[in-house]
Parts: structure tokens; C-alpha cells; sequence
């Protein structure tokens, strides 16, 4: 296959597979399929459509936008966005029948779109149960129920779901998920006394959908996951039957020798021991290679070397030795495919975690995509 110089080869069937490995195990919860943020850098139709061939009966987005463009790309599949701001587009949402997160203030601003349209907008509601983020307070609960349930009485809504977000999942041994889960149930209780007795209870994001049945409810909202990403530090992907779906890939664009004690890259932060050989590497900061990574791994003709100095807006160097067969054109693997490299590798040379490292690759790099079904 001829690749561009720099290219992230996106296999759709993994993402497939990995949605349909996630759902046998929480079924007979639904699987909500997080496609915001570009599909966490893999594209978001690409992913809209390989998450449903996999299963997923829900598509989730962070903005109305994001979920106005699976519209316009024919996916008629449910859709729930979950973060607005006062110029969120409330109208085109229910215009397009995407389901609203509600926390509080976007009730009114809601409802006020729905009466124009004389269209009941499908809603969810959110509460806080511990994150700190978006969501009623406790405090808040009864309140956005009572005024939910007026609202569905006069016919301007349809509560569909009642969900939260878990903070420290990740972390199977915290209890602070437990705290959280409880909360969860006494808003479900308050929910029933006012009213409202939604199909969707929601609350497990991938963690908690692979580590807490407890947690899985009416529906789960796996992110992370159906990319091929472990969401734990202490567990790989593969150890839970999950495959990577990214694999971030480009060529050498210069080989040199060079003396013992020659700098490295801007800083001149690394100098080399002794003669050896220097790979350079074409990407850089500017393609979403972090720039404080130090020490990352890259495969070059099935052997692993190591970052050397600081990643560049559009480069960065390896180390090859002294002595080397490493030639310029030889194709370089970061993360992904068959290298045995994990994003979780280079999250933790950049001191962060593979969420960011797959969701941060930018549009300088072109999206391959293989292993898609006929017509998606």
C-alpha cells in the first residue's frame, strides 16, 4: 500500500470488533459509541460507521456540531451530545432529532426551541455525583426533575435518559466510584418520586463498562475502548481482547554519523556518549507529537529505537548506534499495527496518558483507512 509521507492507517474493522467485544460483555446493556473529538483522532464518520457495523445501538458527541455533521453524512443512527454553551445550536439538534444533555441551565434555551418548532426535544438529564464537571449538584436534583417534569407535561419534552460520569473508574480499587454509583441511585429514586422514569440510566464510561457490571445500567458510553485503548495502567489492550486502531506511521528522512558528545535538537538537552548514528524523524509537535516526550520508541526495520532530544514542530531525531542498516525511506511505526508499540507508550514518555496521544495527532496527518465495509 503507498502511504503518504506521514499517515495514521485507521482499520475500521478494529473498531468494529472492539465496539462488538465491549457489547457480548455488558449486554443486555446498549453501548453509547463516543465519536466526539474526530472520533478520538481516528475521523468521526469513520467511526460513526465502523461503531454501528460493530453494534453500537447509541453514537455519542461532546457538541450538537459535531453530531450535525453524522446527520449530514446520513447516519440517522441515535445521537446524544452532552456539552453546550450558549450559542449551542438547540434548534438544528432537535430539527435533526439529536437527544440534548441537560445540566440546568439549557433547559429554558431547550424548551424555548421546542415551542418555536412545535417538536418535543428529547433530553437527558445529567447530574453531578462527583466529578465536578457538568451536571446538577445534588443540591440542584430536585429542582431540574421538577422543572424537567413540567416541562415533559406540557409536552415540550421527552426525557429519554438520566446519566452521570465517573471520575476515577480507571482506578478499579478507588472507592470513590462506589460513592458516586449510590449518589447515581438516589437521583434515580428523587427522578421516580417527581415523575420521571426514563428507559436510558447511564453511567459507565469504558472502565467502568469492562470493571463494574454495577455500573452498567440501561446503557454504557464506551470511548476509549473501541479505539483499541486500555483504559488502565496496569492492564494492555490486548489483555482485554481490544484492538488498536490507529497506527501512526512515516518514513526516515535522513540518516548521518555523528561524533561522541554532538548535541541533540533544541536545548541541546541530550548529548550522545559515543559515535553513533542519527535517524531523523518527519513529524513532529505540529502533527500532534508531543513535544515533551523523551526516550519514545519507534519501530525501523523490526527493531525498536528511542527518541533523542526534544520533539521539533516538525521532526524529531533517534538514536540508531553506531552501527546501523537503517537507511533513509525505511518506514517508521511510532504506535499501532503490528509493532508492539502501544499510544500508551509514548503517553507515558510525554507524561500522559494514550487518550491524549491518539486524539491529539493533527490534520497535517492524512487518515488511511483500511478494513472498511463496502459502502460506509
Amino acid at each position: 500500500m503507498s502511504l503518504p509521507e506521514r499517515a495514521a492507517i485507521i482499520d475500521a474493522a478494529a473498531i468494529a470488533h472492539n465496539v462488538a467485544t465491549i457489547g457480548e460483555f455488558v449486554r443486555p446493556a446498549k453501548v453509547l459509541a463516543a465519536v466526539k473529538a474526530d472520533g478520538y483522532g481516528h475521523g468521526l464518520i469513520t467511526a460513526a460507521r465502523a461503531a454501528l457495523a460493530g453494534g453500537a445501538d447509541w453514537l455519542g458527541t461532546a457538541h450538537i456540531e459535531e453530531a450535525l455533521q453524522l446527520r449530514a453524512a446520513g447516519i440517522d443512527a441515535p445521537i446524544l451530545a452532552w456539552l453546550h454553551t450558549t450559542g449551542a445550536s438547540f434548534r438544528a439538534a432537535i430539527e435533526q432529532h439529536i437527544d440534548l444533555g441537560i445540566s440546568g441551565w439549557e433547559l429554558d434555551r431547550v424548551v424555548a426551541a421546542a415551542q418555536e418548532l412545535h417538536e418535543p426535544a428529547r433530553v437527558h438529564l445529567k447530574i453531578d455525583t462527583g466529578l465536578g464537571r457538568n451536571g446538577a449538584t445534588v443540591a440542584d436534583w430536585p429542582a431540574l426533575v421538577a422543572r424537567a417534569a413540567e416541562h415533559r407535561n406540557r409536552g415540550l419534552i421527552s426525557v429519554e435518559g438520566i446519566f452521570t460520569h465517573l471520575a476515577v473508574a480507571d482506578e478499579p480499587d478507588r472507592r470513590e466510584t462506589d460513592q458516586q454509583l449510590s449518589v447515581f441511585r438516589e437521583a434515580l429514586v428523587t427522578a421516580e418520586a417527581g415523575g420521571l422514569v426514563p428507559d436510558l440510566r447511564h453511567a459507565a464510561n469504558t472502565p467502568a463498562a469492562l470493571s463494574r457490571p454495577d455500573a452498567h445500567f440501561d446503557m454504557v458510553r464506551v470511548g476509549v475502548g473501541i479505539y483499541g485503548q486500555s483504559p488502565f495502567a496496569d492492564r494492555t489492550a490486548a489483555s482485554l481482547g481490544l484492538s488498536p486502531a490507529m497506527e501512526l506511521r512515516t518514513t526516515v528522512a535522513n540518516v548521518k554519523r555523528v561524533p561522541a558528545g554532538q548535541g541533540i535538537s533544541y536545548g541541546l538537552t541530550h548529548r550522545v556518549e559515543a559515535p553513533t548514528h542519527l535517524g531523523l524523524i518527519p513529524i513532529g509537535y505540529a502533527d500532534g507529537v508531543p513535544r515533551i516526550a523523551a526516550g519514545a520508541p519507534v519501530l525501523i526495520r523490526d527493531r525498536r529505537y528511542h527518541s533523542a532530544g526534544r520533539v521539533a514542530m516538525d521532526q524529531f531525531v533517534v538514536d540508531l548506534g553506531e552501527q546501523t542498516d537503517v537507511q533513509v525511506g525505511d518506514e517508521v511505526t511510532l504506535f499501532g499495527g503490528k509493532s508492539g508499540i502501544e499510544a500508551a507508550d509514548w503517553g507515558a514518555a510525554a507524561q500522559t496518558i494514550n487518550y491524549e496521544i491518539i486524539t491529539r495527532i493533527g490534520a497535517r496527518v492524512p487518515r488511511v483507512v483500511i478494513n472498511q465495509e463496502p459502502g460506509a
